[in-house]
């Protein structure tokens, strides 16, 4: 598959929309990529509908102020995939992280999360979208791309792999520099 990237704007979001609907993406249907950018701020919700209501909303005002939270991965005109990527300081969550915690103060942009609806699964999405997101990264001035992969024995099912598997960063020529947890590598990649 030829992959086409595009950073998520208001005129995509709807695109958004449809990765996150997709078969096998409940976790991000309520995430929406907002539970590692919350702060002590995070809204008070009632419900875990209220809740997921509440991280879209944000996800939108984000991108309504005119950020980019991530970039959209196309298979032709399909949207297919998703990868959030932001400067560290702007997951606030990761602070409190005892598996992602800061390796030191160099200034880093951090890949959180992927998101690819099943029926797109194991065909190289994941891995187009991290380069994407090296490269982007790097366009806005980032030196270190730094991700928290899942690094077990047995791969885990397809659904609870948001943060990508390590080979996938082994292959991508990221090298592991912490890990704070026995299953969970912190690792960079140099742009510059």
């Amino acid at each position: 598959m030829k992959l086409t990237v595009a950073p998520l704007s208001p005129e995509n979001w709807v695109d958004l929309e449809a990765v996150f609907a997709g078969k096998g993406c409940s976790f991000a249907h309520s995430c929406w990529c907002m539970e590692y950018r919350w702060g002590p701020s995070r809204p008070k919700t009632k419900t875990a509908e209220h809740r997921a209501d509440a991280n879209k909303k944000g996800l939108l005002d984000l991108v309504e102020a005119g950020q980019t939270p991530g970039l959209i991965g196309y298979d032709g005109k399909t949207p297919v995939g998703w990868v959030s990527l932001a400067p560290r300081e702007e997951y606030r969550r990761l602070e409190r992280s005892s598996a992602m915690k800061a390796v030191d103060d160099q200034p880093v942009w951090s890949v959180i999360c992927f998101v690819v609806p099943s029926e797109y699964r194991h065909q190289g999405i994941a891995a187009a979208l991290l380069k994407a997101a090296v490269t982007y990264a790097k366009k806005k001035g980032a030196r270190i791309v730094e991700a928290y992969p899942i690094d077990k024995p047995t791969r885990s099912s397809d659904g609870f792999m948001w943060f990508g598997a390590k080979s996938m960063y082994d292959k991508a020529g990221f090298v592991e520099v912490a890990r704070h947890k026995p299953q969970r590598p912190i690792v960079r990649l140099k742009t510059k």
